[in-house]
């Protein structure tokens, strides 16, 4: 009896002391906390302190869950060992001046569910590897120095909801599969060097609420499809190269209440528009090349 109970002590004992997180975790921040200058942040971690109480880390079940370091002076490259946080959620480092490529090692966190690596210094291009992780639902890098293009595969984020690019230096035409993302409500795309045309058929992005692609280099018409986009809130079009009609189908879009149309070349007389949609606030359309009479909204009768 007595065996028994030292040997359920020392099972007991055991389990205590091996409750905390992976070697492998512990390891990949340590890389981290390196790699970005640790011992500057605004703040710092005690190494030697248990990792549930690091600034910034959410540990549940001994698997680190979430890395949230905004605001926190992290400067340097994202090493290859963040790939190895395995259980991690969410990925937060706003504002700071991380920089180098975003390691291809990101596509094995199959559990992320939010990025947000804006307003630092990144540069390179969006790794295929992101658009691997079906578990996303927000994905933030505005405000980098991110070049190339959009991967075609970015439909494959069934879950995303938040698609954020703007103020990079990224170019070449929209892939056509973010039509696919269905679950969408934020696409921002503005001040970067895209080209071409906007998506043709806008039907299946049923949840956008903001599409905004101000400053870019995208030219066309605008397609009828837009009018599919009944819970717009906030359209923005301006400084581009648009031109033509704007389609009768976006009176549809009755929930909009910013329009901003400003520095294309839209057909018509367009100071009348705003009055078309019953909530708009922020109505723009200077520097179009207006040619007398209202050619846009036309109604059949």
């Amino acid at each position: 009896m007595k065996t028994f109970k030292l040997t359920l002590l020392l099972f007991t004992m055991t389990i205590v002391s091996f409750g905390q997180i992976s070697t492998q975790e512990k390891n990949a921040l340590i890389a981290l906390y390196n790699s970005t200058k640790g011992q500057e942040w605004q703040n710092t971690w005690d190494l030697q302190a248990p990792v549930e109480t690091w600034y910034g880390v959410k540990v549940v079940d001994d698997k680190v869950v979430a890395v949230n370091l905004d605001y926190n002076n992290l400067n340097g490259p994202l090493p290859n060992e963040l790939g190895d946080l395995v259980y991690l959620e969410e990925l937060s480092m706003f504002r700071n001046s991380v920089s180098g490529n975003i390691p291809t090692t990101i596509g094995q966190l199959g559990s992320l569910k939010e990025i947000n690596l804006s307003f630092n210094k990144l540069e390179g291009t969006i790794p295929y590897e992101l658009t691997t992780l079906a578990t996303l639902e927000t994905l933030r890098l505005f405000m980098n120095e991110l070049s190339g293009s959009i991967p075609k595969s970015i439909g494959n984020l069934d879950n995303l909801k938040i698609l954020e690019l703007y103020s990079n230096n990224l170019s070449g035409i929209l892939p056509k599969s973010i039509e696919d993302l269905t679950e969408l409500e934020e696409l921002l795309l503005s001040s970067n060097a895209f080209i071409g045309k906007l998506p043709s058929d806008f039907s299946k992005l049923k949840n956008l609420k903001v599409l905004s692609v101000f400053d870019n280099q995208l030219m066309g018409t605008i397609p009828a499809s837009i009018g599919d986009l009944t819970n717009l809130e906030e359209l923005v079009l301006s400084n581009n190269a648009f031109y033509g009609d704007l389609p009768s189908e976006l009176r549809q879009l009755t929930k909009l209440r910013a329009l901003l149309l400003g520095s294309n070349n839209f057909k018509g007389e367009l100071a009348q528009l705003g009055k078309s949609f019953p909530n708009i606030v922020e109505f723009d359309f200077a520097n179009i090349n207006s040619v007398g009479v209202l050619a846009t909204l036309d109604t059949e009768d």
